[in-house]
């Protein structure tokens, strides 16, 4: 299964790179299939392609004040220039001058710039008079005009009628410097995050949940008023303001919702947090028998990045994999090869099946260095090197076990995703709410269902590194193990990953914070809803990356103690592996549990009691 899959993502990017034409997607192309800023192959039957555009970056539209769209083409002759007109040019004498002085020829590559006046079709071979002044703007260089009239026209047609895929790179281009600012920002802050948890404390847990409320209060109110900033706008006119406008309603109101639940199980859960630092100091005790630890986030963090940055190469390259067509007046269009669509959702799958196996294989290498850890007789003596020992054997026994629960979580997201576009369809086309919201149910279904998923492949992935069974068998394993002690350890471990889970959101909520205050100084010709959206989504997989080691580390010791306890009974004979913290951290825990056990079972013979003395 997973020769199968790597041969097919190896096709796809093979495929891409030969048939795709990235260029011309992030540089922009003329009406002729030259791209700007690059050396070109001529196309077969027009005669002005195969131009060198070295030195012409820029896109300039002839007709930019009344720019048009049929049939998903410009009607505008588009064409390749060095520099854009700063200055109004009223007649073609003025259009002549600016080209023999700056060198940017505005008129059709056939017509050389000294029968700019003479020739008497110039009028349809150069651009419509008065030439607006223009400026060249991140958005694929084009040169966008800067007249009130003729910027309006422009703008509305050029990202309102452009398709989503390329309004969503023109907000990544735009604020590609701001989003890998936040990037780094998330980076720093999940690597202060991880050393907290190392050397955590009483104090610093309420420092920490204190910061957690301001910071969930904080982007909220950003938010609500980010939107009634936007309300109150007379001059959003543009879909993507529109979009911002929308998008800004959608995160308010899910922080709203997301900062109340937290807060609310903040306060129920509160009493627990001394038993949470505690349970984290066991953990943390775990790590430091096997310190390199600390770095696995960071490997795995470094090979997830590389395969990112593979698969949004390869998916630039499948958006342009089209072939050249002449059609009227010499001019070239792309038309899409057959059969991208369906590489398109392999791709997807490719992305998330890779993405899981590489984060299992960071679960299982982490569970299987806790396991030969703890079931060492000799604490004082720690086994060498287990974090190679765990990966040895991982790539030599159990790659069919990470390889099964990765494609167990791809089955479940991509209904997902289905579920989710057929959503945004039938909002789109404004179907019934009925059929929207049975969309709605089923996406969050699926959504319980992953996080379930998730938390049972965890145990599984545990199970294997103690007993050296395949995927199936150390499932069913670790159901019957944590049903039998689940008594000992639920809640607390439950609160355990719950204060881990805060420190993602910690992450996150900074982050969305620096780019809500970066993204709003850049409101026009740029979707930054989208780059928002893409700066929190990799904040949290950051976060995710560097903390889900406390998880596994948790998750796997709890496992190893549960089968402790199934072999071992403590005496001379049958000595407990854990050492005494552990045992005394768990006697604290089974005592607190009977006690509020027989708290409960008092207050129902009381009400029992007062029940019957009120019938007597």
């Amino acid at each position: 299964m997973q020769c199968l899959r790597a041969e097919h993502l190896v096709f796809i990017m093979g495929y891409s790179v030969t048939a795709g034409a990235t260029g011309r997607l992030l540089f922009g192309y003329d009406s002729f299939g030259n791209v700007c800023g690059k050396k070109n192959s001529p196309v077969e039957g027009a005669p002005l392609s195969g131009q060198d555009m070295t030195l012409k970056k820029h896109v300039f539209f002839m007709n930019s004040c009344n720019l048009e769209v049929k049939d998903v083409r410009f009607s505008s002759t588009i064409l390749c220039v060095s520099s854009c007109p700063e200055e109004q040019l009223n007649t073609l004498e003025e259009v002549q001058l600016f080209a023999n002085t700056t060198g940017s020829f505005l008129c059709v590559y056939s017509l050389n710039s000294f029968n700019y006046t003479q020739n008497p079709n110039a009028d349809s071979l150069c651009p419509r008079l008065p030439v607006p002044p223009s400026k060249s703007f991140p958005l694929f260089n084009r040169c966008i005009p800067q007249t009130p009239e003729c910027y309006s026209l422009f703008a509305s047609v050029l990202i309102n009628d452009v398709d989503a895929l390329h309004r969503i790179l023109s907000g990544i281009m735009s604020g590609r410097d701001t989003i890998l600012g936040l990037c780094v920002l998330a980076f720093a802050l999940s690597l202060a995050m991880m050393f907290t948890f190392r050397f955590i404390t009483t104090l610093l847990v309420h420092i920490f949940i204190a910061l957690i409320v301001l910071g969930l209060l904080f982007v909220c109110g950003v938010l609500w008023w980010l939107y009634y900033d936007y309300t109150n706008d007379l001059s959003t006119e543009l879909d993507t303001e529109r979009e911002n406008m929308k998008c800004l309603l959608g995160f308010a109101v899910v922080s709203t919702v997301i900062t109340a639940v937290l807060l609310v199980l903040i306060f129920v859960l509160r009493k627990r947090i001394k038993l949470t630092v505690e349970l984290l100091r066991v953990t943390n005790k775990a790590i430091s028998n096997s310190p390199f630890l600390l770095f696995q986030p960071l490997w795995t963090f470094t090979i997830l990045i590389f395969f990112w940055v593979s698969w949004v190469a390869v998916l630039l390259s499948l958006g342009t994999a089209g072939a050249a067509q002449v059609i009227e007046g010499g001019q070239v269009e792309y038309k899409p090869l057959s059969g991208i669509r369906y590489m398109w959702w392999y791709h997807l799958i490719g992305l998330i099946w890779t993405s899981e196996f590489i984060l299992a294989c960071q679960q299982m290498t982490i569970a299987g260095a806790v396991v030969t850890c703890y079931f060492n007789r000799n604490k004082n003596d720690p086994p060498d090197r287990p974090i190679l020992s765990s990966l040895s054997i991982l790539f030599c026994y159990h790659q069919g076990t990470v390889v099964k629960g990765s494609f167990l979580i791809t089955v479940v997201r991509m209904p997902r995703a289905v579920l989710m576009y057929i959503y945004n369809t039938l909002k789109e086309k404004q179907h019934g709410a009925w059929s929207s919201c049975v969309s709605r149910c089923c996406y969050c279904c699926f959504r319980c269902l992953d996080k379930c998923l998730c938390h049972f492949n965890q145990n599984a992935y545990a199970t294997t590194a103690i007993n050296g069974t395949d995927f199936c068998t150390s499932a069913k394993d670790a159901l019957k193990l944590l049903s039998k002690n689940s008594s000992h350890f639920t809640s607390v471990n439950c609160f355990g990953d719950f204060v881990i889970f805060l420190g993602k959101v910690l992450v996150v909520c900074f982050t969305v914070f620096g780019g809500l205050m970066a993204f709003n100084y850049h409101r026009v010709l740029q979707v930054w809803a989208i780059p928002l959206l893409l700066v929190a989504f990799f904040a949290y997989l950051v976060a995710h990356s560097f903390l889900s080691m406390f998880e596994t580390v948790l998750d796997a010791l709890f496992l190893c103690f549960a089968v402790d306890l199934e072999t071992n009974d403590g005496s001379s004979e049958k000595p407990y592996f854990m050492d005494q913290e552990f045992l005394s951290f768990i006697k604290r825990i089974n005592k607190l549990n009977n006690a509020r056990a027989q708290r409960d079972k008092n207050s129902l013979t009381n009400e029992e009691g007062t029940e019957l003395a009120s019938v007597r």
